[in-house]
């Protein structure tokens, strides 16, 4: 149903630097999956990357929440999909989630990391899809 990425410069991502996403929502009756998606390199300094999720409802309605997103498993090794030095881990952030109205969400991602300025991270994005309910 959606599925944007935002580019992190490669100078890096600033702690006052925000992925913004609008976001459609048409039925609000169905469950959705949502994803936050990070593509690193392998030049990213940290197994982990905290990030500020904001989502703003159509009516103005504000949620925040700091999320964990494991990029690296205990041995060092690169979670999810990889290509040349790029890898992929898609992040379930909210499962079988009913949206409270009909309209125009805004998400916005910040990283919450302790340095005001990380390296190695190439893209942000979300993905919503709608949740497979087993019968």
């Amino acid at each position: 149903m959606f599925d944007e990425y935002v580019t992190i410069p490669d100078e890096g991502w600033s702690m006052d630097s925000m992925a913004v996403f609008k976001v459609n929502i048409k039925n609000n009756s169905k469950p959705y999956d949502v994803y936050l998606n990070i593509r690193n390199r392998s030049s990213y300094p940290n197994m982990n990357l905290w990030l500020f999720v904001d989502v703003i409802s159509p009516s103005g309605k504000k949620m925040e929440q700091k999320v964990d997103c494991v990029l690296a498993d205990d041995d060092g090794r690169w979670l999810g999909d990889g290509w040349g030095d790029l890898y992929l881990v898609e992040i379930p952030y909210q499962r079988t989630v009913k949206f409270a109205e009909s309209g125009e969400y805004t998400f916005r991602i910040r990283q919450g990391m302790y340095d005001e300025n990380i390296g190695g991270i190439h893209n942000i994005g979300i993905r919503i899809e709608e949740a497979e309910i087993a019968k």
